[in-house]
């Protein structure tokens, strides 16, 4: 009895991460009053496995998951029907045409970026050639287009500047932007490999400094910036 209300216990005040690097919960500390909010994930690749967002849809969020897998969106089609879904290329401008590097169906480390791909052991099956769409337009096109967006999270393989390069910041005054970054001179991307003084070095950090952000967390290869106001 006594271990089964110790069990109770804990779950009540305990919160299950879904993110895989557990940066949900730092997400969520940070929206801890806020019951309803408004997201965009951009590589969400699984709608709970290792997501960053199902946390916040769990507690009444919704927004705009995008990825370039069809069937990870039929997945979310399934799984998280307040969102709105959208299997697409995320890149700096409309129908800019890109290799990509794909390894198969499903995987989450297809990329377009040739760098990230050369430093890896591990080789692509085949080079597509796609076109995508960026992200002001994608968020010009959807019920969303009006709305205050909370949280950008991004994480599509070395390839975020590109994607934000030209994201119009002040239009789109997100509070929290998560991203991953990656240090392609690293070979294991563990905690104690990573460089903050690389990091603050590179296009990713200055652009979103650059654009009224400021870092204030750091969870493994997941940076946290804020909005400065």
């Amino acid at each position: 009895m006594i271990n089964y209300l110790k069990k109770i216990y804990y779950e009540k005040y305990s919160k299950k991460s879904y993110s895989l690097s557990n940066v949900d919960l730092v997400i969520e500390r940070i929206f801890k009053k806020k019951k309803k909010g408004i997201f965009i994930d951009v590589g969400c690749n699984h709608p709970i496995k290792y997501n960053n967002t199902y946390l916040l849809y769990k507690k009444g969020w919704s927004g705009i998951n995008i990825d370039l897998d069809q069937e990870s969106i039929k997945q979310f089609d399934e799984l998280r029907t307040r969102d709105l879904n959208i299997q697409t290329l995320v890149t700096s401008y409309d129908n800019e045409e890109k290799d990509l590097f794909f390894y198969h169906n499903r995987s989450a480390i297809n990329t377009i970026s040739k760098e990230l791909v050369e430093s890896r052991n591990n080789n692509f099956q085949e080079i597509k050639k796609i076109k995508g769409k960026s992200l002001n337009s994608i968020i010009e096109n959807s019920k969303f287009k009006v709305s205050k967006i909370d949280l950008l999270t991004i994480d599509i393989e070395n390839y975020e500047y590109e994607a934000l390069k030209n994201f119009n910041f002040n239009k789109f005054d997100i509070d929290i932007i998560v991203t991953e970054i990656t240090d392609i001179n690293i070979k294991d991307l563990e905690t104690y490999n990573l460089s903050l003084e690389n990091i603050t070095k590179s296009n990713l950090y200055k652009l979103l400094i650059n654009n009224n952000y400021k870092l204030i967390n750091w969870v493994n290869a997941d940076l946290i910036f804020a909005r400065n106001k």
